[in-house]
């Protein structure tokens, strides 16, 4: 199973979402990430908050989506902030896709310790969404009740 996470500029909630995916998937799962606009290089407050957590960070590297055009994935999994107004990456063919809007702590202000938990914060928040995605049956449903299960996944 391979699931790409997109976000605008792959710097943040792409990265720390593909980083959590690899370190709790099993055997024969695999995450990706890319932005529509990326920024080159990966946040370091997102590279701090994932060593903090004891999650590789090995490999991860902010890039466009055009890097994936061959990929094919099984799902597609937005994380922009519908609400701050951010344009998601367009969509790759035939995967089942999903949106878990996340607010990107890059976008705040404050000091080192509050600009950690903020970063800290986002993080378990993806970490509960990938736990909730890696948990379910997947050869029970079907693709509708998959999207439906995503959505909700995604509301968490």
């Amino acid at each position: 199973m391979k699931v790409l996470f997109l976000c605008t500029a792959n710097s943040c909630r792409s990265i720390l979402s593909e980083a959590v995916f690899n370190h709790l998937a099993p055997a024969g799962m695999k995450a990706y990430s890319a932005g529509s606009q990326p920024k080159g290089e990966v946040n370091p407050l997102s590279l701090a908050a994932l060593r903090r957590a004891g999650i590789s960070t090995e490999g991860l590297s902010s890039k466009s989506s055009d890097v994936h055009a061959d990929l094919v994935p099984d799902y597609v999994i937005t994380v922009c902030d519908k609400a701050a107004g951010e344009a998601c990456p367009v969509l790759f063919g035939p995967a089942i896709k999903a949106h878990w809007g996340l607010t990107d702590p890059s976008d705040l202000e404050g000091t080192d310790a509050e600009m950690n938990a903020a970063f800290d914060a986002t993080l378990k928040h993806i970490e509960r969404q990938i736990s909730a995605f890696l948990e379910l049956p997947f050869g029970e449903l079907d693709a509708d009740q998959l999207k439906a299960e995503l959505a909700r996944i995604g509301t968490l």
